[in-house]
């Protein structure tokens, strides 16, 4: 099974439409031995982001378009930080979310060495919980969720770890 990223703008639909589709989303991935792990709606433009556990990438477009829920990106993607069994525990903690467009040329292994070393550095910034990392198998960005009690915290967090911001969205977890 394979992690995958799902974004996509909300389309003026309710918070009740988005959570119709999502219900039909974790029916059908269940049905097909996926899993809807997490459902996010990000700051006031109203973006979409689904980590989905899926076979392959036509089954999910499949479960995904079944659901009538369209698309703007689907990345592979690994999770750090956590196992999938907290991430279902803590989900509803994560309240920001910073996207990084990672570097040309990195490679997983540096990047996770990387991880490794600067992850205890957080602990200088203790109103900021790093919570968990999704990062695309392509490497091309990875989403950092973090709860923090604002902005500025999660900014100050960042500098800590010496890692870039290409984008900071407060989020909202969705339960369908």
């Amino acid at each position: 099974m394979t992690l995958y990223l799902v974004e996509d703008d909300r389309q003026e639909r309710t918070k009740e439409e988005v959570s119709e589709i999502l219900e039909r989303i974790a029916t059908l991935a269940s049905k097909s031995q996926g899993e809807l792990i997490e459902a996010l709606i990000g700051g006031t433009e109203g973006r979409l982001f689904l980590i989905i556990k899926a076979i392959d990438r036509a089954s999910l477009e499949q479960v995904l378009e079944n659901a009538g829920l369209g698309w703007q990106l689907i990345k592979e993607m690994r999770l750090i930080g956590q196992d999938l069994a907290t991430v279902r525990e803590r989900k509803d903690k994560a309240n920001y979310l910073v996207q990084w467009n990672l570097p040309p040329g990195l490679t997983m292994e540096t990047y996770l060495q990387r991880k490794a070393e600067k992850t205890p550095l957080y602990a200088q910034v203790p109103e900021v919980s790093f919570e968990r990392t999704y990062v695309c198998e392509d490497l091309s960005k990875c989403l950092c969720f973090y709860d923090s009690p604002d902005e500025a915290a999660v900014k100050r967090a960042r500098e800590v770890v010496g890692a870039p911001i290409d984008s900071l969205t407060s989020i909202e977890n969705i339960h369908p």
